[in-house]
């Protein structure tokens, strides 16, 4: 699309108007001018402005039907191909990572969040152990359990983020030595699904001391690492040796 001849002369009609909405002297050169539709362009000026570098003032100008002279549609500032511009916003909720969370800040889990469906049914996600609970999730009444308790997606993307964290079999820690957690005495047992591949560390010496830990992670606090016996070492031996006291008289 070719640019209108008198829309394309406009230069100077457009640079009046960029000057009139912008500060005083930040209009700079004449860039270019660009087709926007039938009778329709926009002009481009450098911005001088030292805070709006690779910015660009831009004007748009159009022409009635068989008019003879061109009219200011409107200015605006924008960033050019090679401006310093803001990120894409990103909504809060997108922004806040895992470990983010801070006393005082209050997180809101989404009614259809697809790690969590509806409790109250008599089927929930607490095997193994829970069954011997005091009060098991099975046997909650209305209004003393949990409105919601995890689904197979929200237990399959721990596994998948547990397994692949610091305290998974890939890791450097893990890597690095041959005993695993499945094998320790220190490796608490957890219930449900999750506990044929999980556990909790409950050896102080480890730095996964109190942390989910899979049974292929391992530390050099594993409880079979017993300090070796030593052969007892003897004790050196002294000979006592007696002497006798001669009375040699006086020359």
């Amino acid at each position: 699309m070719s640019v209108d001849s008198v829309l394309a002369k406009a230069v100077d009609l457009a640079r009046a108007a960029a000057q009139e909405v912008a500060t005083a002297n930040s209009v700079g050169d004449h860039l270019e001018v660009l087709p926007e539709d039938d009778r329709v362009a926009t002009h481009y000026f450098a911005c001088a402005d030292p805070g709006y570098v690779g910015w660009r003032w831009s004007v748009t100008v159009a022409r009635a039907a068989r008019a003879r002279v061109a009219t200011v549609d409107e200015v605006v500032l924008l960033p050019g191909p090679e401006a310093l511009v803001a990120p894409a916003w990103v909504p809060w909720s997108e922004r806040v990572q895992p470990g983010d969370l801070s006393v005082g800040v209050i997180w809101e889990t989404p009614a259809d969040d697809p790690r969590l469906v509806a409790g109250f049914t008599g089927v929930d996600d607490l095997d193994g152990l829970a069954d011997r609970a005091p009060v098991h999730p099975s046997t909650w009444e209305i209004g003393l359990g949990r409105e919601r308790v995890l689904s197979e997606r929200g237990r399959d993307e721990a596994a998948h983020r547990w397994q692949d964290s610091e305290r998974g079999p890939g890791s450097a820690m893990a890597r690095s030595v041959t005993l695993t957690c499945s094998t320790c005495g220190f490796l608490l047992p957890i219930g449900g699904p999750l506990g044929q591949a999980f556990g909790v560390c409950a050896q102080v010496m480890s730095p996964a001391d109190g942390a989910v830990v899979s049974l292929a992670f391992g530390c050099g606090a594993h409880s079979q690492i017993a300090v070796a016996e030593r052969e007892p070492t003897p004790e050196p031996v002294t000979d006592f040796v007696g002497f006798d006291v001669l009375d040699l008289g006086h020359s």
